[in-house]
């Protein structure tokens, strides 16, 4: 089997009839999103949940994301606190999710909650609602890729890895944000962190008018996506806070400073040349892909400041360097 893959800028109307064919006999489609390309099927359907772990090779103890189409399909699904209510309000549709309390009887799977009484929800800009709201059933999307390995922001991504385990991709371009969704759980009058991403904590906390709690050390339980520690990992080895490049590696830089021996390096990429950190993160995927594909013996990273999108950026970064189980 080889993935058909549908531009969804030219062909809309059919990718979104094709996309729900699929989904409706429980298959998973890959989509984009302004974060990264998802993997998405029926988050009510058992063997479309299932189909989705076997896909990506990822343990079932890792629960999905669940991505809604408005508010209005999330409240049926999940109940909100008024901080929690105050999030989405500032924040949905876009890079953030929620981990919130389902509703008894909600009819989100367990598998796709890992069996968690909560349940993490988002509202992604664009085709994505579009094609949520033409299912009519909220669909569970971690990233469409092997689990553990680089997200995909490209369809190319998609079907170099998982193409030939597919029977549908939807090519929406570059993934604008390029790192996956923050994600926020509410406890009380505690906000905690559980996943750094497009959405900056720093947003957050100026919003709500609290500090958000970082998370101390390896998660004991995981409660949402992204906490394992070996995570978003190329085959080379990754070495970060890089001031020198070895013969034989890559390179990956932040800004134009001079690096000692990088005219040896195997190939040079920059995140963004003049430092800026949302370019930075559109590209951190790609480029650690590409850095990959040259045939380094190591993807040598320098600094990057622990601000704003940084912060995911870095969070990224540092499972992608910890060691391999």
């Amino acid at each position: 089997m080889t993935a058909e893959i549908i531009d969804i800028r030219t062909d809309r109307n059919d990718a979104l009839d094709q996309a729900c064919a699929v989904l409706s006999r429980g298959f998973p489609v890959a989509i984009p999103t302004e974060t990264v390309y998802g993997l998405a099927a029926d988050a009510t359907n058992p063997s479309a949940i299932t189909r989705i772990y076997e896909t990506k090779g990822r343990p079932r103890f890792n629960p999905l994301i669940c991505h809604m189409a408005d508010v209005a399909m999330a409240e049926r699904y999940a109940s909100f606190d008024p901080i929690s209510r105050r999030l989405a309000e500032a924040f949905w549709p876009g890079p953030l999710t929620l981990i919130l309390p389902l509703i008894p009887k909600s009819g989100i799977h367990p598998l796709a909650t890992a069996g968690l009484d909560t349940v993490g929800i988002r509202l992604p800009f664009g085709f994505a609602a579009d094609l949520i709201r033409s299912f009519g059933k909220p669909l569970a999307a971690p990233s469409a890729n092997t689990s553990g390995k680089v997200s995909p922001t490209s369809a190319g991504h998609v079907a170099g890895d998982l193409g030939s385990k597919l029977k549908l991709i939807l090519d929406g371009g570059a993934s604008s944000v390029g790192v996956e969704s923050t994600i926020i759980r509410v406890e009380g009058e505690t906000v905690r962190l559980l996943r750094p991403g497009g959405v900056a904590a720093e947003e957050i906390e100026a919003l709500i008018g609290r500090a958000v709690v970082r998370p101390e050390g390896p998660a004991a339980i995981i409660e949402a996506p992204g906490m394992l520690a070996s995570h978003y990992a190329p085959s080379a080895a990754v070495r970060l806070n890089a001031t020198h490049v070895a013969p034989g590696e890559a390179l990956i830089r932040l800004g134009s400073d001079p690096i000692e021996g990088i005219e040896q390096a195997k190939a040079v990429f920059d995140l963004s040349p003049s430092g800026d950190l949302a370019e930075a993160a559109a590209n951190l995927f790609d480029y650690l892909k590409k850095a990959d594909a040259v045939g380094a013996t190591r993807i040598a990273v320098t600094a990057i400041p622990d601000t704003g999108l940084g912060e995911a950026i870095n969070d990224r970064l540092v499972r992608a360097a910890a060691p391999r189980e």
